[in-house]
């Protein structure tokens, strides 16, 4: 039991890592970038991320409507799958009440830890800023 509890809380730290990892652009290695090196690069990312920020443009989407969404859609599909166990063994009603309230908890979690992409005036700031400072964005990961 006590390996059991390890892995659950071992699981739920790589969650929280995996959520808290911050979306940033991917650079195309130009003669700009090679000529400055990646360190500068990433100096210069976070420059024009900071100067994003307080221009007004929010680093991430709203987070409260991305959990919503994913609670409600968990609660759903959880209820599906309950009503398909459930009448499985002759009690649908009562597989789906089970399945939707542990699908809208599922779904729940894994919106708080989910990476929030950045909106898109966010990407837009930062990428014309470092465009202006010799660089070519790509996309963001």
């Amino acid at each position: 039991m006590g390996a059991m509890k390890g892995n659950i809380v071992l699981c739920a730290v790589a969650l929280v890592l995996a959520g808290c990892s911050a979306h940033k652009p991917i650079l195309y290695p130009n003669d700009h970038y090679r000529q400055v090196g990646a360190e500068a690069a990433e100096s210069d990312i976070k420059t024009c991320m900071t100067l994003a920020e307080e221009a007004g443009a929010s680093p991430s989407q709203g987070k409260t409507a991305q959990t919503a969404t994913g609670t409600v859609a968990g609660g759903a599909i959880g209820s599906a799958a309950g009503a398909v166990g459930g009448a499985i063994v002759g009690r649908p009603g009562r597989g789906a009440m089970i399945g939707a309230g542990s699908g809208a908890t599922a779904g729940f979690l894994r919106g708080l830890f989910k990476k929030s992409p950045p909106s898109g005036a966010f990407t837009n700031y930062v990428n014309r800023c470092l465009r202006e400072r010799g660089y070519d964005p790509t996309g963001w990961e």
